[in-house]
């Protein structure tokens, strides 16, 4: 018999600007129990920043920061020639931005994602990982950072003392050594609800996940992603969550 867990489920939101309007953030709230609030710089503004935060507040969803590149155009997704400085300076500049919303909503941060480029970046080079580390714990040390499992970024986080949350994802593909498949490649994302639940059971229960080669990688998971940006993406995160608790899963903040 399985052990019961409980684990998190996050997602991106907050990614609306102007007036643009990008994914169903509210609805999105009712069903994951931590947001990653994009702060401006690959999407979102400061209008939308305040109102997603004061609507996760309401809902009771942990509040996090999610840094990206300056890079509306390419949505943060594109890699840019950073230096460590540079990323130590944006990371702090946008977790700094968000804090001051949630201090304005009385409602604590509770964690740091980096997003798109910027993540996949600091999962594999130590010093992105610990600029963005080390920006974190500077602005406010009792903050979780996200990490995808066994990355820099999640030694990073805990060389600076800061608790980690691993995280692994419902609706990506992974390769073998463990990274995210590049959204460049047809097979980068999964659409079918019954596939990311069999994922997402084998990460949770078993520590592991198959990888388009077909092999086995472990990983740890504390905390599932699930994005709020894709065509069917409420009725997947429902779904998704729906049948994770049958299977014994209790959805979480990870901050709690």
């Amino acid at each position: 018999m399985m052990k019961q867990r409980s684990i998190d489920l996050n997602s991106d939101l907050g990614e609306s600007f102007g007036a643009y309007t990008i994914g169903l953030d509210n609805e999105i709230l009712e069903v994951v129990t931590s947001a990653n609030i994009a702060c401006g710089f690959h999407a979102g503004d400061y209008n939308v920043m305040g109102k997603t935060v004061k609507m996760a507040k309401e809902k009771q969803v942990g509040v996090g920061a999610h840094p990206g590149f300056p890079d509306l155009i390419g949505f943060g997704r594109r890699a840019i020639q950073v230096d460590p400085d540079e990323v130590f300076h944006l990371t702090a500049y946008q977790i700094g931005a968000l804090k001051a919303f949630c201090n304005i909503h009385e409602v604590p941060m509770q964690h740091v994602k980096p997003h798109g480029a910027l993540f996949n970046m600091a999962a594999k080079d130590r010093e992105i990982a610990e600029a963005i580390a080390k920006a974190t714990a500077q602005v406010d040390e009792q903050l979780i950072l996200f990490g995808s499992s066994g990355s820099e970024l999640i030694r990073a986080g805990k060389k600076y003392g800061l608790k980690t949350a691993s995280e692994v994802f419902a609706d990506r593909t992974y390769q073998s050594d463990g990274s995210l498949t590049a959204r460049t490649e047809k097979n980068a994302m999964i659409t079918e609800v019954e596939k990311a639940i069999e994922q997402v059971r084998s990460m949770v229960f078993e520590g592991k996940v198959t990888s388009v080669d077909g092999e086995e990688v472990q990983v740890e998971a504390d905390t599932i992603c699930v994005h709020g940006d894709g065509q069917h993406a409420l009725l997947f995160a429902k779904e998704l969550r729906q049948r994770l608790e049958q299977e014994g899963i209790r959805m979480k903040r990870v901050g709690e």
